[in-house]
């Protein structure tokens, strides 16, 4: 499957996909810049917690521009039905367009998308069958670098040596205690919401129901399915180790089509 960048044209979308590159942006520059950098070169830490903040942050990020640009699952104007799954398909009454059963159209992005699970505002991109396992991975490690930053931030204060070679002068020194109350701040706010929509999304996964089905009350007889095989449904892989890669493709298990409910 080859990375296709997908956009959506909304002004809205836009706007929230910046505050989260703003918050992003904040604790990567500021972090290293007021906590971890300056006890590194006095030698009260070592480079490995320097670069493991880094690479959390590099990781968020890469998640986050793999979930905002990646194709959710858009169907095609004319798609290609086998004989044997037309049953599966229904005729969408708002682009009059056919499309697997499960599929949703998105009122904001204007198109229909394979198993949509919700359409997402803070990446400004709909969650689907093709890029459900990415969305899963940026709230996976927004909490971890959300858990770092706060981790860093009461050892700043509680637990690492203090600074001797500081400039009184400079703006970060002067404005230290201000900045990192608004990075802990951040770093709390980002934790708890992605902690509970990563649990969410979790448990909709494992009960093979979308967000769009719990809020319709959609209900049906699914297939038992274990939580390694759930999982690996979503990733598109049975290796666990690849779950945690967001720079790959995603290709769908064979037994795991879009029809694996009995509608």
């Amino acid at each position: 499957m080859k990375h296709r960048l997908h956009f959506v044209a909304d002004p809205f979308g836009w706007f929230c996909v910046s505050v989260v590159f703003g918050i992003w942006f904040y604790n990567t520059f500021f972090i290293p810049k007021l906590v971890l950098l300056p006890h590194y070169m006095e030698g009260h830490i070592s480079s490995a917690l320097v670069i493991s903040y880094y690479l959390a942050s590099a990781v968020c990020m890469a998640s986050l521009f793999r979930a905002s640009t990646a194709d959710p699952g858009c169907l095609p104007i004319d798609p290609q039905i086998p004989h044997s799954e037309r049953e599966h398909w229904e005729l969408c009454n708002k682009c009059n367009l056919l499309r697997p059963k499960r599929s949703h159209h998105c009122s904001r992005c204007g198109h229909c998308v394979r198993r949509m699970d919700h359409h997402c505002p803070w990446i400004n991109n709909c969650v689907g069958e093709d890029n459900h396992w990415l969305f899963l991975q940026l709230c996976f490690y927004t909490q971890v670098l959300s858990l770092f930053t706060l981790a860093v931030d009461f050892c700043q204060y509680y637990y690492f040596q203090p600074l001797t070679q500081l400039n009184p002068a400079a703006f970060t020194t002067h404005h230290e205690l201000a900045l990192l109350r608004v990075s802990a701040l951040m770093a709390l706010v980002m934790f708890g919401g992605m902690s509970s929509l990563f649990y969410t999304q979790v448990t909709g996964i494992l009960s093979n129901t979308t967000t769009i089905e719990k809020m319709s009350q959609f209900s049906s007889e699914t297939l038992k399915r274990s939580w390694q095989w759930a999982l690996a449904e979503v990733f598109g892989t049975h290796w666990k180790v690849l779950w945690f890669i967001p720079i790959r493709s995603r290709q769908p298990l064979h037994a795991a089509q879009h029809f694996g409910t009995q509608m």
